[in-house]
């Protein structure tokens, strides 16, 4: 009995003795799967550094068209008449002189000096690209980033004595409708008075008047010149 008695206080003791429990933290939902705390911070991390590796490369084509659309002085005038929207090279087939198909959008990668005409070529049509030409000449050795191209567009056939004239030149049949709806003249021109501007990405963005002069054609190249200056950081020659 003393014995059954001596053991009750103990076991009262262990009943007043608050239970006490370790807690240990759950995991998280990545952690079960495997997923390190810190990989979402890190693809976060990339896609920014992606998103700066872009914006560093346009930069300079975003630069320089700001440049001359927007930081324009007043006293700085544009003889050629800036198109907007924009209108991109038309998804249609010109053909050579020899019947080659060449799709217009290959020829992307260079500024474009476009004329147009019919194939006969009268006297307007020879005065344009004279013009086309002498233009292309005067900016000197930075030439070689405009393309001169004559698209022609009917069937006749063009004359001997252009030969020489067409050296280095990009020419194109291509139907007239595909031409209406890509190229426009200003009211009361037809679309052979004008030599057109077609940036390196494909984009008519640029008319000079109709019937330019060669006082005209003075104001042409500086014109030209504000453009190579601008795009010089990202347009080079060649394609």
């Amino acid at each position: 009995m003393s014995g059954s008695n001596s053991s009750r206080p103990a076991v009262a003791a262990l009943a007043d003795e608050p239970l006490g429990l370790t807690v240990h933290s759950m995991p998280s939902p990545g952690e079960s799967l495997g997923v390190q705390p810190d990989a979402g911070r890190r693809r976060k991390r990339g896609r920014w550094q992606m998103l700066l590796v872009l914006l560093c490369c346009a930069a300079p084509v975003i630069a320089s068209y700001f440049t001359y659309y927007v930081v324009r002085p007043q006293s700085r005038s544009v003889y050629g008449q800036l198109i907007d929207p924009q209108r991109p090279l038309p998804p249609v087939d010109g053909r050579t002189l020899a019947g080659e198909a060449v799709p217009l959008p290959q020829l992307k990668g260079q500024w474009l000096l476009v004329a147009v005409a019919g194939g006969g070529c009268n006297e307007l049509c020879e005065r344009q690209l004279y013009l086309q030409r002498q233009l292309r000449e005067t900016l000197g050795r930075e030439k070689d980033r405009v393309d001169r191209v004559w698209l022609v567009a009917d069937d006749a056939p063009v004359p001997q004595r252009l030969s020489g004239s067409l050296e280095g030149a990009t020419v194109l049949r291509v139907p007239a409708g595909a031409l209406a709806q890509w190229l426009q003249p200003e009211p009361g021109a037809a679309l052979g008075e004008h030599l057109y501007v077609v940036d390196p990405m494909g984009n008519w963005m640029m008319r000079f008047p109709a019937r330019m002069d060669l006082k005209g054609a003075a104001k042409a190249k500086r014109d030209l010149d504000r453009l190579l200056r601008a795009s010089s950081s990202w347009d080079q020659a060649g394609r």
